[in-house]
């Protein structure tokens, strides 16, 4: 056995776990990361989640899309 202690957040071999990450700390690590592999697989994990029933928008987000609605709509 090795004398290393395994963070819950990383496999053995030392790459993240992004199954217990909610939205903001996935879009977090995705400004941070630089490589596209590890991004693509970020964003997918993101995309996952989104598509989820349970997923609820911030409300910021749904009031810019309402005033957007709103402002493209003749009038």
């Amino acid at each position: 056995m090795s004398k290393t202690k395994k963070t819950s957040m990383t496999t053995k071999t030392g790459k993240a776990l992004l199954g217990p990450l909610n939205i903001k700390q996935l879009e977090a690590l995705v400004e941070k990361t630089s490589k596209p592999k590890e991004k693509s697989k970020i964003l997918n994990r993101l995309r996952e989640l989104k598509s989820r029933t349970s997923y609820a928008k911030p409300v910021e987000a749904i009031v810019e899309e309402i005033i957007e609605n709103l402002e493209s709509q003749p009038q």
